[in-house]
């Protein structure tokens, strides 16, 4: 069953679970850093394929495998939206029953621009 990477309504664009894995391979590495590097690589490709960009994302969720990658996520949040003014709201959530391959996992919503 393919499953999109999300969907527009009006200019609401909502992302379906978007993984950290490798964005040229597909697979997902050991290193929970690297997998938070490619998650936010992810969702910086899927919004600009949608037409717009990280400014227009309103809420993120996170679900991350265990707490050790809150770290890894932090740094990327802040380096993705420096910005506090205008950073989307976030929630995070600690999922322990995860595929061992996967350590984080996000969604978000976004207002694009018009066509």
């Amino acid at each position: 069953m393919p499953v999109p990477f999300g969907s527009r309504k009006g200019p609401l664009f909502a992302s379906s679970g978007i993984p950290g894995s490798d964005p040229e391979t597909e697979l997902f590495p050991e290193d929970g850093a690297l997998q938070v590097k490619f998650l936010f690589a992810n969702i910086k490709r899927g919004i600009e394929a949608a037409g717009g960009s990280l400014e227009d994302i309103i809420k993120c969720t996170f679900h991350l495998r265990d707490e050790e990658i809150r770290q890894h996520l932090n740094a990327s949040w802040e380096e993705s939206f420096p910005d506090p003014a205008s950073r989307p709201a976030r929630h995070t959530l600690m999922l322990h029953n995860f595929p061992r391959e996967i350590a984080v996992m996000a969604e978000f919503l976004a207002v694009l621009p018009a066509n």
